[in-house]
């Protein structure tokens, strides 16, 4: 002390000792305030605070209608099988993940089935493109209402049914990985003993 050395300032900022000989002589409201963690009356980030790693656009995680989650893709074969996933935040919209579905799995089918969010005028182009009939039905607010085939629209139900399966694992229906691609990795191995069911092992 007699020095003027000051080496209890950083177990000070951590711990918040000596916090009642700094505040000794102040009014009692001044020592109602507790321990200041800074020495300056500006605004700031702790000492002992621990900075971000730069993954956030790693997480694939959004705000949508239900909270903070994240939004799974999937793309399925006629039996109901998964093929290939994407995801993306909660409140991103199904368009932007048809690229990647389409792109993951090079198998082009003969049609193929979506809800009203992959009604598109540049999806439907690609469509045509590709080969492939689109079974989707139009949106509500367009102008001019596009036909499709009912019938096969039916069998839609079993992408629901592979989402409901794939969700059996709870690994994957909370999502406790951190970033996109260990998240990926869990619906991969959700995805291939899915796989293992339908294989003939007698």
């Amino acid at each position: 002390m007699e020095l003027g050395l000051h080496s209890l300032h950083p177990l000070e900022q951590i711990w918040c000792l000596g916090c009642g000989i700094r505040d000794f002589g102040e009014s009692r409201a001044s020592r109602r305030r507790g321990a200041r963690h800074r020495f300056h009356h500006h605004p700031g980030a702790p000492a002992c605070g621990w900075s971000k790693r730069g993954n956030q656009n790693q997480k694939a995680l959004g705000r949508s209608r239900g909270g903070f989650s994240t939004k799974v893709h999937v793309r399925t074969n006629a039996e109901g099988n998964p093929l290939t996933f994407d995801i993306t935040g909660g409140e991103v919209h199904e368009v932007n993940a048809y690229e990647a579905l389409m792109e993951l799995h090079d198998v082009n089918p003969r049609k193929l089935l979506g809800d009203k969010g992959y009604d598109s005028d540049a999806i439907r182009a690609d469509l045509v493109e590709r080969g492939i009939e689109a079974v989707i039905p139009p949106r509500s607010n367009r102008t001019i209402q596009i036909k499709y085939d009912r019938e096969a629209y039916k069998h839609r139900n079993l992408v629901e049914r592979c989402v409901n399966r794939i969700k059996q694992y709870r690994r994957v229906a909370t999502r406790y990985e951190k970033t996109a691609r260990a998240y990926l990795s869990m619906l991969s191995i959700a995805a291939a003993l899915l796989w293992v069911r339908t294989v003939n092992t007698t």
